[in-house]
C-alpha cells in the first residue's frame, strides 16, 4: 500500500511517498482500518524534525489522527464490523494498568498514540449529521477535540460567566477550545498575529480578539478585566508566551497547557506562584469517557470541525509546510483515494 513515511529525522526534505507492505491480519481485539483521511497536528511537525521516542526505524509511516473504513476485525471484537466509517481515538492504552483501571486512560503508564492496529476501543462509527461528515471532517475531529475538552472541562473546569484566554486561535486545538469555552458559557478572549483569523473567530463566537504581534497582551487583559485577569488560560505555545500567559491570570486562577510549539523550557517564580494561589495543570488527550462524551457532542451538531484545506497523498509535504508556516484556519488533511 501507499504510504507517506519518514526516511529520516531532521526536516520536511526526508517525508516521502512509498509503498510499505500492507499490515497483518488483527489479532484478537484489534481492527484494521483502511484509512481515508488523515489530519495533521504540531506532533506530527515534531516527529519529522525528531521527537525522542517516535521514530526509532525508517521508513516510518507518519500520522497520528485520522478516519477510514474497517477493513478487517480480530477475534472478539463486537462494537464494528467491516465496512463500518469509523472516526479513531488515537491515544492507545493498555487497558490494565492502575490508570487505566481508574478510567484515567490518557495516564496510561504504556501511553502511546496510533500505530499500525488499532484496539476496537478506539475506535466508534461516525455519527448520522446532515449534511453528513466528509472523510476531512473526521479525521479532524478526534486528537483536537479530545484535547481541547479535557483541558476546559475536566482540567480547568471553566464555569459560565468565567473569562478565558486561549492563544494562537487559526489551530486546531486552540480554535476547538475557544467553541468549547463559549458552549459552557464562558467569556472569551483570543489572540492571533493575523487579523484575518481574528476576524475568523469573530465570527465564530470569540468575545474578544487581540493581535499579539502588535498589541501589548497582557496589559490589554488587564485592562479588558478593570485589572482582575482571566479565570483561565489556554496555553500551547509554550515558551514564547508562558510569561504573558501567567501576567494576565487573576489571584487564584488556572493555567492549563498541552503543548509547547515556541519551545518546552519556561521560568517560574514561586513566590507569584504561592502569593496568587494559580494553579497550573498539565493535558493531555483523554480518557474513554470524554471521547465518548465529545462524540456525543458532535452527533448533536455541536463542535464539527473546521477544515482548513484538504491535500491528496501525493503532495503531503504541501500540507506539512502549511502547518509548519501557521498559515491555516482549522485543520489541514491529507486524504487518501480509496
Amino acid at each position: 500500500m501507499r504510504a507517506v513515511v519518514l526516511t529520516a529525522t531532521g526536516g520536511l526534505e526526508h517525508l516521502k511517498i512509498s509503498e510499505v507492505p500492507d499490515a497483518p491480519a488483527p489479532q484478537a481485539g484489534q481492527v484494521r482500518v483502511a484509512i481515508r483521511a488523515a489530519a495533521l497536528n504540531h506532533l506530527d511537525l515534531f516527529v519529522a524534525q525528531g521527537l525522542p521516542g517516535t521514530a526509532d526505524r525508517f521508513p516510518f509511516v507518519v500520522g497520528a489522527d485520522g478516519a477510514g473504513v474497517v477493513e478487517t476485525v480480530g477475534p472478539g471484537v463486537t462494537n464494528v464490523q467491516p465496512g463500518d466509517r469509523v472516526l479513531i481515538n488515537p491515544g492507545i492504552s493498555d487497558y490494565t494498568c492502575e490508570f487505566c483501571r481508574a478510567g484515567e486512560h490518557s495516564l496510561c503508564v504504556s501511553y502511546r498514540l496510533l500505530g499500525e492496529h488499532l484496539p476496537a476501543q478506539n475506535v466508534v462509527r461516525g455519527p448520522n449529521l446532515s449534511p453528513a461528515l466528509t472523510w476531512a471532517e473526521a479525521a479532524s475531529f478526534s486528537l483536537v477535540t479530545l484535547t481541547a475538552w479535557r483541558m476546559l472541562v475536566t482540567r480547568a473546569q471553566l464555569k459560565p460567566g468565567e473569562t478565558a484566554l486561549i492563544w494562537g486561535i487559526g489551530g486546531g486545538v486552540s480554535l476547538t477550545a475557544m467553541r468549547i469555552a463559549k458552549l459552557l458559557g464562558a467569556h472569551v478572549i483570543v489572540t492571533s498575529s493575523d487579523d484575518a483569523k481574528l476576524a475568523a473567530a469573530k465570527q465564530l463566537g470569540a468575545d474578544v480578539t487581540l493581535n499579539h504581534r502588535t498589541q501589548q497582551v497582557a496589559a490589554e487583559v488587564r485592562a479588558l478585566t478593570n485589572k482582575r485577569g482571566v479565570d483561565v488560560v489556554v496555553e500551547n505555545v509554550g515558551a514564547a508566551t508562558w510569561d504573558d500567559s501567567l501576567r494576565c491570570l487573576r489571584r487564584g486562577g488556572r493555567l492549563v497547557t498541552c503543548g509547547a510549539t515556541s519551545g518546552p523550557h519556561a521560568s517560574l517564580d514561586l513566590r507569584r506562584l504561592f502569593w496568587h494561589h494559580w494553579t497550573i495543570m498539565g493535558s493531555t488527550m483523554g480518557n474513554a469517557a470524554e471521547y465518548a462524551e465529545v462524540v456525543r457532542r458532535l452527533g448533536m451538531g455541536e463542535l464539527r470541525p473546521v477544515v482548513d484545506r484538504v491535500f491528496p497523498l501525493d503532495r503531503a509535504r504541501e500540507a506539512y509546510e502549511r502547518l509548519a508556516k501557521g498559515q491555516q484556519w482549522g485543520k489541514v488533511v491529507v486524504e487518501v483515494s480509496s
